[in-house]
């Protein structure tokens, strides 16, 4: 038995999850905990006797690991964004992986709807400031996944048009069967309404939300989940950011929607975001990575709930 039996049960996850501590850290373990973050890749928390603890995470993809390594170690140096501090990252035997400090704080996802109105307006703030500083730091060449090349992050699609009207067309058709009678008129706006020929590509961190960030004594205390990042127009990131951060978990999302705003402008001027930005960043959001549904709120929504609450915000699009 070793100390990743049971938060890696697949002999490559372990032998990968013990390659990462080695490279880490000399130190014994003392327990190990799954977390089970993400569809793509599992976590563990490793404690210790006498030192911090560390999370390890292991993916049988290698560059979603490598790009996300890269990728927090430059908003580290670039930005104010709080992220894990990245402390070992390779890969062994096909499986990736990479080792972060831990950041203590409580799930934001299950803490939201407990914090006082100004407490949530002033998150809604921060995760604004946190997506304008990402843009003001981070531009690209082409849009798209980004990959690591020569040590640097890039993106290969050149045409803004074409990506991004592609992307929105595959979000909008994997839809399930509830959202018919919407999929024609979505995919007329999504072609029709991207009118912006060649926007500047910022980073875009397609799944941005409370769900991937801690909170302590109320405030952010660090974004997670960077794994398969984009390049896309500064506008469709802010409308997938503040539809995660603003609509989802309160009936009345106007405030925490001008907070979000408010958070992005102390940094930079907001980009305009048009119809066609909105219907691919909302169809994007109701669909998981395998396919299911999303359940807005906490306590979570039931899944006709939850279809409901995407093709209205969808049909409020139209």
């Amino acid at each position: 038995m070793t100390a990743f039996d049971d938060a890696f049960p697949e002999p490559a996850f372990r032998r990968a999850g013990e390659t990462a501590l080695a490279a880490a850290t000399s130190d014994r373990p003392r327990a190990v905990e799954s977390l089970g973050r993400g569809n793509r890749k599992r976590t563990a928390l490793v404690r210790f006797e006498e030192r911090d603890p560390v999370v390890v995470q292991v993916c049988p993809e290698p560059r979603w690991l490598a790009t996300e390594s890269v990728l927090l170690g430059e908003i580290s140096e670039r930005t104010d964004v709080p992220v894990p501090r990245v402390l070992a990252a390779g890969a062994t035997d096909g499986v990736a992986f990479l080792v972060t400090a831990y950041v203590p704080g409580e799930d934001l996802h299950e803490r939201f709807v407990d914090l006082s109105r100004r407490r949530q307006r002033a998150v809604a703030g921060a995760f604004g400031a946190s997506l304008g500083a990402l843009h003001a730091a981070f531009s690209f060449d082409g849009y798209g996944e980004l990959a690591v090349e020569d040590g640097a992050l890039r993106a290969r699609e050149t045409d803004w048009y074409d990506w991004f009207v592609a992307y929105g067309r595959r979000v909008v058709e994997r839809l399930p069967a509830e959202f018919d009678g919407l999929r024609d008129r979505l995919e007329a706006v999504l072609v029709e309404g991207a009118t912006d020929r060649s926007p500047t590509a910022r980073l875009f961190p397609w799944d941005l939300r409370p769900g991937n960030a801690l909170v302590a004594d109320g405030d952010l205390a660090a974004v997670l989940d960077w794994e398969a990042p984009l390049a896309a127009a500064p506008a469709l990131s802010v409308a997938k950011a503040s539809y995660l951060v603003a609509d989802w978990y309160v009936d009345d999302p106007g405030p925490l929607r001008e907070a979000f705003v408010a958070g992005y402008e102390r940094v930079r001027p907001y980009p305009t975001v048009r119809s066609a930005h909105r219907v691919a960043a909302i169809a994007d959001s109701a669909v998981d990575s395998r396919g299911t549904v999303t359940n807005p709120g906490y306590p979570e929504r039931e899944r006709d709930a939850a279809v409901a609450f995407h093709r209205s915000a969808l049909a409020d699009c139209l």
